[in-house]
């Protein structure tokens, strides 16, 4: 599939409403108006939203009782210095990086990584300056739709890389040409992959980095779900990037890592120059990071045992994804991330199993084409697929998955 700016009439599947084509709509919107006209024909099990069910750590509360007076207080849009030093310190420690992060120039906090991403397209924009022609920003397709919003906003043209079992789940590099990279000024990645789960290598990071600083554009490297594998430990963009960090930001949060996704707190992290300019424009127009929730992020980021345990419980449920699905619908254990990208285009396509999976089963997924935009030629590559969260309990994950064989069989 050839990379692609979208159409200005093409949309995926579904109906054009007053909120723009159905691409520019929340996937889940969209899925809401999908279901609506039946009712779930089993008792319901959710598993289209990426949403961590497992316990909150045990920490949480005590911290939070111990800092609540800081509630009282403005926070500062940079975090509070020991957050930062908790940070940069985790980065270190989990991350083979060149040399240690400078929590003073080289972190940031965040109201959870989406409005980091968010942001971070307009601070490209204007951090990288004019750009020969359009400017524009390349998304991966399938995407976080926070990075479609981040482009729109930013006033750049979104260019959607087709992600596809061809190419690994990763945006092709070598199918980007010498005019689209002279006008991009930031390039989103995600790794582990969303949907997919695909892990870039250091290799591809390399690669990335050496076009980034051969055309002067910005890498914002979205790792949100690093700490979720059952195998290998996904690396970090920052690893190959160089002991400057030169054109390079990588966002994290604690929703997936810590299964804190209603607390909001996240940092980026790298290229001081950048993050300089980005911090300006966060101190006037992003939301700002409570303290008391800061102080149980330095906790988060200063014990890794309730992270074993995490990967623990999600390590069960592949186990039996990989019991029970075996080789149908195109699966594969996933290398990072929590979720299954199943492919049923043999099975009526991904709207009809997503309706006969909710009407016959009471088991809610996404269609892969709600997450993607179709691409020059009118293929999606979301078409075909359904994903799955695995963020149910091991017991009620069983029976989602026993009920998804027998449905579509």
């Amino acid at each position: 599939m050839a990379l692609t700016a979208p159409p200005s009439a093409a949309h995926g599947a579904g109906s054009r409403t007053s909120a723009g084509p159905d691409g520019e709509r929340s996937p889940f919107a969209r899925l809401t108006e999908l279901l609506a006209p039946y009712q779930p024909g089993q008792p319901l099990i959710t598993l289209s939203l990426g949403e961590p069910q497992h316990p909150v750590p045990d920490f949480v509360g005590p911290v939070l009782a111990k800092h609540i007076a800081e509630f009282g207080r403005y926070p500062i849009a940079r975090g509070i210095e020991p957050f930062r030093r908790a940070a940069a310190t985790w980065m270190g420690t989990r991350f083979n990086l060149p040399r240690a992060l400078d929590p003073e120039t080289e972190v940031l906090v965040l109201n959870g990584s989406r409005e980091g991403l968010f942001f971070a397209a307009i601070t490209a924009a204007r951090f990288v300056g004019p750009r020969k022609g359009t400017p524009a920003i390349l998304l991966p397709n399938p995407f976080y739709p926070a990075y479609g919003a981040g482009a729109r906003a930013a006033g750049c043209e979104p260019i959607f890389m087709p992600t596809t079992v061809a190419n690994g789940f990763l945006p092709d590099l070598d199918a980007l040409d010498e005019a689209t990279l002279a006008r991009t000024v930031a390039m989103y990645v995600a790794s582990p992959a969303n949907p997919q789960g695909a892990v870039a290598t250091p290799a591809y990071f390399r690669k990335l980095h050496d076009l980034a600083l051969r055309y002067g554009f910005i890498v914002l490297s979205d790792e949100c779900y690093s700490e979720i594998y059952t195998q290998a430990a996904p690396g970090s963009m920052l690893a190959s990037a160089g002991p400057d960090y030169a054109n390079v930001v990588a966002f994290q949060s604690l929703s997936k890592r810590s299964n804190l996704p209603g607390m909001r707190v996240g940092f980026v992290a790298g290229d001081k120059k950048f993050l300089s300019a980005f911090h300006e424009l966060r101190n006037v127009a992003a939301p700002q990071v409570p303290g008391p929730l800061q102080q149980v992020a330095i906790a988060a980021y200063s014990d890794e045992a309730h992270v074993e345990e995490n990967r623990r419980l999600y390590r069960l449920k592949f186990d039996l994804a990989d019991q029970i699905l075996g080789n149908r619908y195109g699966y594969k254990r996933p290398a990072g991330g929590f979720c299954l990208w199943l492919d049923v285009s043999a099975h009526g396509g991904d709207e009809e199993a997503t309706v006969r999976l909710y009407r016959d089963g009471g088991v809610r997924v996404v269609p892969g084409s709600y997450l993607a935009r179709p691409q020059a030629d009118g293929s999606n590559p979301g078409a075909g697929y359904i994903r799955l969260a695995m963020v149910q309990d091991s017991e009620t994950t069983a029976e989602a998955l026993h009920r998804l064989v027998k449905i579509l069989n």
